[in-house]
């Protein structure tokens, strides 16, 4: 399939996105620079040019393959089990997000809006959305509060993101520009400032060092890292096509992502159900193994450098924890009304 784009046609909605699963529909996509333009294109349906300065390379990883994720300074200590405390995205009406807690149930977050550009915090206590008229929200339940003016909307794909301790969203202004600025903000809209541009500014992923943000291009064409202290990003190695960033090793080294072939639909820019993931190092550009069997639909990093890989089931999905050589140190059964619905938090 080529990836040409077809001219604007009359009578566009700009940023609304209806449904994800449907027939082939004209879908938008963003170009580099935000230019929207409308191209055909058949959902995807999910079932069951400078050198990285930022991690020396082990002897165990001199090619890429060896550890799924060992963030700088790591200990050997055991860490914690996970409860299974997580942050849904649910497909029904409304499209709303819940914090799952065992013993608990549900607990409603809000919903996503028009524009489908939304993300859940970390803690798993709070959502950060981009309204159409491009304003910021901040809050949970029937709480919220405008936090920025400004903001790219109307684009599925420009997420806004939040920081590894929740205290702090980044964000795409309106901007021209083939690089798009990233503007950093706390959540009760004070300390706003430019980051510095990047050309990877969809489905952003924020390290657990602070450090770096990961988001693929507007045309799908790689994904970028972006370094907060330097203000500059380089293109990840072995990505050439990509339509999802799900997470960043917390070194921000390795990145999982949603892959793509020529011939692969690039999609409408909204948040999947579920994908088969694909783990890079960003530096020397081979692909991570995952040793893990059965049906992936996706996979975290955890701030301790373990990764947790989403397998799909009949009656319910299981999350497998891995260490950072890949052994399994746990699983646990997600609950059953969580089966077709997004993952977007491991509450940790």
């Amino acid at each position: 399939m080529k990836r040409t784009a077809l001219p604007p046609a009359a009578g566009t909605i700009v940023g609304r996105v209806a449904t994800i699963p449907a027939t082939p529909a004209l879908k938008l996509r963003v170009l580099s620079g935000l230019a929207l333009v409308p191209v055909l294109l058949t959902p995807v349906l999910f079932a069951p040019d400078a050198a990285l300065a930022r991690t020396t390379t082990t002897a165990g990883e001199a090619e890429g393959g060896g550890a799924v994720g060992t963030p700088a300074g790591a200990t050997s200590a055991t860490p914690t089990p996970l409860k299974g405390v997580a942050v849904y995205l649910s497909y029904a009406k409304g499209y709303p997000v819940a914090r799952y807690e065992p013993g608990g149930g549900f607990t409603k977050l809000g919903n996503v809006p028009d524009t489908f550009q939304f993300s859940a915090s970390p803690d798993g206590t709070k959502l950060a959305w981009i309204t159409l008229d491009g304003r910021v929200h901040v809050g949970a339940g029937s709480t919220a509060k405008i936090v920025a003016k400004g903001a790219a909307a109307g684009f599925p794909c420009l997420t806004p993101v939040w920081s590894p301790d929740s205290t702090q969203v980044a964000y795409s202004p309106k901007d021209n520009s083939e690089k798009s600025p990233l503007i950093v903000i706390n959540p009760d809209g004070t300390g706003a400032r430019k980051a510095g541009k990047t050309l990877g500014v969809c489905h952003l992923a924020w390290s657990a060092d602070g450090r770096h943000l990961a988001g693929y291009t507007g045309t799908t064409a790689g994904v970028y890292v972006f370094d907060m202290k330097t203000g500059t990003s380089v293109r990840a190695k072995g990505i050439k096509l990509a339509n999802h960033v799900q997470s960043l090793s917390p070194d921000g080294r390795k990145v999982v992502v949603h892959t793509l072939s020529p011939e692969d639909p690039g999609g409408d820019g909204g948040w999947p159900e579920g994908f088969t993931p694909t783990i890079v190092d960003t530096v020397t550009g081979n692909q991570v193994p995952v040793p893990v069997k059965g049906k992936k639909i996706g996979a975290f990093y955890l701030a301790d450098g373990r990764l947790v890989v989403r397998v799909a089931g009949r009656t319910h999905n299981t999350l497998v924890v891995l260490d950072s050589s890949g052994k399994e140190l746990q699983r646990l059964a997600e609950p059953a009304q969580a089966r077709t619905q997004a993952l977007l938090q491991i509450v940790s």
